[in-house]
């Protein structure tokens, strides 16, 4: 399963902002600036987080943004969905009746939702929270 730079990204400011949680508002600047990330790309990826109802974000020079929940309270397959859409890692895998010449006697279909619940499994298992203590790359905090 490849995971595209948007969830990738993502995720790494939700970690961020995990790792700042109850000190108030945390400016996507700063988060940007901590992850290596280009700000107006981040910028678009937490409007989408907002509007997921997992980040809350404030106007203005005392703003920024902050976690809706506790870290503990949201899950890494929560934000994958929002940032990915599937962990399908093939797209009959998403579909109880897959148009395929293949579907009738596929060998192959079990597999991938075998890997689609296995991938699922871990990320409904672990919080923000869960990897907040993770290590951080060199050079940024």
């Amino acid at each position: 399963m490849k995971v595209s730079t948007r969830a990738e990204y993502g995720l790494r400011a939700l970690i961020d902002l995990a790792n700042h949680f109850g000190e108030g508002p945390v400016q996507s600047g700063d988060i940007a600036e901590r992850q290596g990330l280009p700000e107006p790309y981040l910028n678009q990826l937490m409007t989408s987080l907002r509007r997921a109802g997992l980040v809350s974000s404030k106007r203005g020079p005392t703003g920024g943004h902050i976690l809706a929940r506790r870290p503990e309270e949201i899950n890494l397959r929560e934000a994958f969905d929002v940032l990915e859409g599937s962990t399908s890692p093939w797209w009959c895998v998403e579909t109880d009746d897959p148009d395929c010449i293949y579907a009738a006697g596929c060998s192959l279909r079990p597999v991938w939702h075998a890997i689609n619940g296995a991938v699922a499994q871990v990320l409904s298992g672990m919080s923000l929270a869960d990897i907040t203590k993770a290590r951080q790359p060199a050079g940024r905090v």
